[in-house]
């Protein structure tokens, strides 16, 4: 079994005939979804989405892939393939097309209808080529063909990529519910189809890797939502995912059977069902859906708000709901609110702090944990281990996980019968070449986390992150001294003062000395230079500091010369 080492050097040329692979995102973490596939010097891209930040990266909005490795050859991509509309796979293409506004959008019509609400929002026009299961494109030297997979989201495609270096299968995000509420069921026939043929390499989505058997019908959902609404005797209020209008579908139908209006609340979910609706998607009964404002006059047991915030995000209507920050809702006791969606990892404590606050509020909760709420739309162990043995794939590269949902997708391809050293482990930036049918590891090029903070986009690095996260642990510590330029004495201060560390004003008197005493040592032994001053400054401080509280707040010295 082949696997990602970090001694990996830069990859040598491409050899003639071979397809060169390169993840730029989705491996090792649940997000930032970007495959490049490389023949004859042309580029395919399959998805460019973006990762959500969790608490170890304060004040960060997005994580977008890096595209150092392409950026140069933006000229060569022939196409941006993207197997469906959520956000860790859609995301970035804004980013992307800020360098280059013309590269080619392919996908299915509901995909192509999000990212172009999402681009139109910055004034980007892209050309766009919509396409339907069952269809071939040659996109430059690639040839695609597209499949029906079912997700979480309607018009969901794996694509097939055809070379002469040979047959490669990207599932994106998919599972096997056999009786899914829109009929489209994933193609096995197709994918059976294809592994007669031969597939030299299947790219196969990991997430349920870890989760044995397999997964329960979406449609089981709509009795437990009916179950709910009948006990319900105050507002209902359900978070889901924007882009979920499955889920969506099932609400509605619900508050129709029990005479109830519907409300949307979140930009997001609006204009994502808005589409869904004006593409026959999601079907509205009329009068079923109301605007907020009418929905604040109707009485409690007649209303149900569908929300987003079902990740615990604080800027969210339910997070904003939660808080008692909302403009029009305030929770109040006899509400019930559930939480139709999955846990993404790292966002745990969000979400529970939300059920808390829910909770505390008067409102019942109801989540994933206490009823059947919600299904998910990854293939468990067991519909991998199916595709696995219908494609019989040369060579398996588990994609879209975790570590431990990449490794665990390895054991199932080696139980189905791929040779082990035909199973390739990837991390990020790690180059993989497809030559004579035999999959191998050859290089790594730089894929660190681009960080998006406001308007800025890759300003924010590593480093100014761990400064963060100090100031956020330990607080802030500011400790000023005036000195004589020419002596190097101490002619004003020292004077101390903190941000999130103590709220005594005499905290740091004991310090005042130390600071004195040291500098003083300093001015004798002919140190005068203001930066080697500045560090005496920060080691007596942060010396003091760890022995009197154990803590280890930022601490920024300034000497100033007279």
């Amino acid at each position: 079994m082949s696997q990602a080492h970090v001694e990996l050097d830069v990859p040598p040329p491409l050899p003639e005939g071979g397809l060169r692979i390169i993840p730029l995102g989705g491996l090792g973490a649940i997000g930032r979804n970007m495959t490049v596939f490389e023949y004859d010097g042309k580029l395919l891209i399959v998805d460019c989405g973006v990762l959500f930040p969790d608490v170890e990266q304060p004040g960060v909005d997005l994580i977008l892939p890096d595209f150092t490795a392409i950026v140069d050859r933006l000229a060569d991509v022939q196409a941006i393939v993207l197997t469906h509309g959520h956000e860790d796979h859609i995301g970035a293409v804004p980013y992307l097309l800020a360098h280059k506004p013309d590269i080619p959008l392919v996908g299915s019509q509901f995909t192509l209808a999000l990212v172009e609400a999402k681009l139109a929002e910055r004034r980007i026009e892209p050309y766009t080529l919509t396409v339907r299961e069952g269809q071939r494109e040659r996109l430059g030297p690639f040839e695609c063909e597209f499949f029906a997979v079912n997700h979480s989201i309607p018009d969901a495609m794996a694509v097939a990529i055809r070379t002469p270096a040979g047959l490669v299968l990207h599932t994106g995000d998919f599972k096997m519910d056999q009786v899914p509420l829109d009929g489209r069921i994933t193609d096995l026939a197709g994918f059976a189809r294809l592994g007669a043929e031969g597939v030299d390499l299947l790219l196969s989505d990991s997430t349920n890797a870890e989760i044995p058997g397999f997964v329960t019908p979406e449609r089981e959902i709509g009795p437990v939502l009916d179950s709910i609404f009948a006990k319900a005797r105050g507002r209902i209020i359900v978070a889901s995912f924007a882009s979920h209008v499955h889920r969506v579908q099932q609400v509605l139908d619900s508050a129709y059977e029990h005479g109830r209006k519907v409300a949307l609340i979140g930009r997001s979910m609006v204009r994502n069902m808005g589409i869904a609706r004006d593409l026959g998607l999601l079907r509205i009964r009329p009068g079923l859906v109301v605007g907020l404002e009418e929905a604040t006059t109707l009485p409690p047991d007649q209303i149900v708000l569908m929300s987003t915030g079902s990740q615990g995000e604080p800027m969210s209507a339910l997070g904003r709901m939660a808080t008692g920050d909302h403009r029009h809702i305030t929770i109040e006791p006899g509400d019930t609110v559930v939480l139709a969606s999955s846990l993404v990892p790292g966002n745990e404590t969000s979400v529970y702090r939300v059920i808390n606050q829910l909770s505390r509020a008067g409102a019942t909760v109801i989540h994933k944990d206490v009823a059947r709420v919600h299904v998910s739309g990854h293939a468990p162990a067991g519909e991998l281990l199916y595709l696995l043995n219908v494609v019989r794939p040369s060579n398996l590269m588990p994609v879209h996980g975790e570590w431990r949902h990449l490794r665990a997708h390895a054991r199932l391809g080696i139980d189905s019968g791929v040779e082990p050293d035909r199973v390739v482990i990837c991390e990020d930036g790690d180059v993989v070449d497809l030559v004579e049918g035999r999959a191998r590891l050859v290089g790594h090029v730089k894929s660190r986390y681009v960080y998006v903070d406001g308007l800025a986009v890759g300003d924010v690095g590593e480093s100014l992150l761990t400064e963060r996260r100090m100031l956020g642990d330990g607080g802030f510590i500011a400790a000023t001294v005036v000195i004589d330029s020419v002596t190097g004495k101490v002619v004003g201060g020292p004077t101390v003062s903190a941000k999130g560390f103590s709220e005594d004003p005499e905290a740091f008197n004991a310090v005042i000395p130390l600071i004195t005493e040291a500098l003083g040592r300093a001015a004798g032994d002919g140190i005068t230079d203001p930066h080697q001053l500045q560090q005496v400054v920060r080691r007596v401080v942060g010396r003091w500091v760890n022995d009197a509280y154990r803590r280890r707040p930022m601490i920024v010295p300034t000497v100033v010369e007279v």
